[in-house]
């Protein structure tokens, strides 16, 4: 008979819906790690972090509203810095035909890939021809830069410089994969050629 009472005393303690606030409703007189349950920081305590609160309800976020009143303007009497003085080429965008204040000048356009990149200047950004020419360009201006070495008598280590070495030590996976897409891109090319050439 008492094993029966204890059962149903059981039951009915898991009947209840869970309060994981109050322990002591679940029978326990004590709980059992305290230092979980130590007491929220206040806002005043929470303040001194940068960012904090910027997942609040909008009314009480920190940063709300960002605007001022009166709005800041930048004065318009402010003077332009001094524009770079232009010595080598340079591209510009038809959305924006005149040239920065301030521009690169390592590297301007020359030889092949220069025509490649005054073509692609041409166009409007919003066209993908635009942005694929930049990509051939900066393709070929690699192989420029080999030929360029050579004639110089500087014979560049291509593969030390593609990080062959370290790819093989930290990368064997990878590399080999990356070989066998480009053997197989280089038999299907072969082959094409082959196939075009037998046909005419």
């Amino acid at each position: 008979m008492d094993h029966r009472t204890d059962v149903k005393q059981h039951d009915h303690h898991h009947h209840h819906e869970h309060d994981l606030d109050h322990p002591e409703h679940h029978g326990h007189t004590h709980e059992v790690q305290p230092q979980l349950r130590a007491q929220r920081p206040t806002r005043e305590q929470l303040s001194h972090i940068k960012g904090w609160g910027a997942d609040l309800d909008r009314a009480n976020r920190p940063g709300v509203p960002m605007e001022r009143t009166p709005p800041r303007y930048t004065p318009a009497d402010i003077a332009e810095p001094v524009p770079q003085a232009q010595k080598v080429e340079v591209l510009v965008s038809t959305e924006r035909p005149g040239i920065t204040q301030v521009f690169g000048t390592v590297q301007p356009p020359s030889g092949l890939s220069g025509m490649l990149r005054r073509a692609a200047f041409a166009m409007t950004e919003n066209d993908i021809r635009r942005w694929l020419v930049l990509l051939l360009a900066d393709r070929v201006n690699v192989v420029e830069g080999v030929v360029e070495d050579l004639a110089h008598g500087h014979v560049p280590n291509i593969l030390g410089e593609m990080g062959i070495k370290s790819e093989w030590q930290h990368n064997k996976q990878g590399l080999v994969k990356k070989a066998a897409i480009a053997g197989a891109i280089g038999a299907a090319a072969w082959y094409l050629m082959k196939r075009r050439d037998e046909r005419y």
